[in-house]
């Protein structure tokens, strides 16, 4: 009967373990972009930071002749620069999974203003990582995961909505930067995205409509356009309700976006489409997604999932469409926690195997008297200290790197004043 429990808790422990780890291995339908004025060092970093090697993704690079392809006329010269360093790693996903975006050193943009943007160029259902070593404004950051997608699907995606989604990254951004302060870029992802949700929606095209939805939805967030701004946003949503949008296949990105926003926003204390519906919504939104995590246990996040933060320093700045994806532990971490189980539990069979031989040795006094004397002697053996080492010299390890990826970090910003992808520059 002991026998059959500790072969039934083995077989729990190794279930737990496996279930733990997940499995690289070589798929095309996983593509990684890197900018192309990425030093070696930094390249090896951000695959790193994927949580893949190089033979198990297809790798493309993107340089800021691609990205100039769809922003010329739309961005500044300032914004557009000469360098591109911003990466982006592309999963497509099943039908109904919708966008799930992480972004790391992103400043440009947020993970919900990319979901939101990935919609208007066609994508429907995928999982995206954009990062950079470094803080960029991650303007190159679209055209890589356009082209990832691409490469990934085997299908190109619609030349006229990449050209539409890259006017809205410039014009979303330009809107955050006027709105300003902590929730402008969650305010300017909202009112483009919630505008152009109504626009495909209801199939307007009529230009006063358009307007008026436009008026509707900024008065919501309480936000003033200029008639500059109008004009912009006016034009954008003309060019969308052109297009074939089928707001069946992309209301899930859609309304994604609208509740991530509306969750940051409450959490700055500032609540837009707060009625009566929207709270009782998010209470039962709530309530479902805490029932669901009772059941489904550890949450798939994709290759969100695989990526390590800590890569990146403790000053990375890190967004996602799901928050369960940031800070999340480094395989080595993992790795470790689940060794200190395992030896827990071989611990506990052992503690157990001898408390068995004590009593059934009771004939023999020396060896009852030795049994203590052994037990307190495997405690001095440094085996949990060394795993306790090992453990902590692992989870250190991307600190180690960080480091280096600070030094890499340096030597890039003296191209900092010509990189479209520098924050400074942005705000100049």
């Amino acid at each position: 009967m002991k026998i059959k429990k500790k072969i039934t808790s083995l077989i729990l422990c190794g279930a737990l373990f496996i279930s733990s780890i997940n499995f690289a291995f070589a798929d095309s339908s996983r593509v990684v972009t890197l900018g192309a004025n990425l030093s070696k060092e930094q390249r090896a970093t951000m695959l790193k930071y994927f949580g893949v090697n190089e033979n198990e993704v297809v790798i493309i690079e993107v340089n800021n002749q691609e990205e100039r392809k769809y922003l010329q006329g739309v961005a500044t010269e300032e914004q557009l620069g000469k360098k591109t360093f911003s990466c982006a790693y592309v999963e497509p996903t099943k039908a109904g999974s919708g966008i799930n975006v992480k972004t790391a050193n992103i400043t440009w943009a947020t993970s919900s203003m990319i979901a939101s943007i990935m919609s208007t160029c066609g994508i429907e259902n995928a999982n995206v990582v954009a990062a950079a070593p470094f803080p960029v404004s991650g303007t190159g950051m679209m055209t890589g995961i356009m082209k990832a997608f691409e490469d990934a699907t085997g299908e190109p995606l619609d030349e006229t909505k990449k050209e539409i989604a890259s006017e809205e990254l410039i014009i979303t951004g330009d809107l955050a930067d006027e709105i300003g302060g902590e929730s402008g870029q969650d305010k300017a992802t909202g009112i483009i995205n919630d505008i152009k949700t109504e626009i495909i929606k209801n199939n307007t095209s009529d230009t006063i409509q358009i307007a008026d939805t436009i008026n509707n939805i900024t008065n919501n967030y309480n936000v003033t356009l200029t008639p500059d701004q109008e004009q912009q946003i006016k034009d954008l949503m003309t060019k969308i309700a052109q297009q074939d949008y089928d707001y069946d296949s992309i209301k899930n990105a859609l309304n994604s976006v609208k509740d991530n926003v509306n969750e940051n926003l409450s959490a700055m204390g500032e609540n837009p489409n707060s009625g009566l519906f929207d709270t009782i919504k998010g209470w039962f939104s709530g309530i479902g997604d805490w029932v669901a995590g009772i059941f489904e246990g550890n949450k798939d996040l994709g290759i969100l999932g695989n990526t390590n933060d800590n890569l990146l320093g403790d000053g990375a700045q890190i967004d996602a469409t799901d928050k369960d994806a940031i800070n999340l532990p480094s395989n080595e971490q993992v790795e470790g926690f689940f060794s200190k189980i395992w030896n827990w539990f071989t611990g506990l069979f052992s503690s157990n195997d001898n408390n068995s031989s004590e009593s059934n040795n009771n004939e023999v006094t020396d060896q009852n008297n030795e049994a203590p004397a052994e037990n307190n002697s495997s405690n001095d053996i440094p085996t949990s200290n060394t795993d306790d080492n090992t453990n902590q010299d692992s989870s250190n390890e991307p600190v180690d790197n960080s480091t280096d990826n600070n030094l890499n970090s340096s030597d890039n910003n003296e191209d900092s004043n010509t990189s479209s992808e520098e924050p400074t520059n942005l705000n100049n």
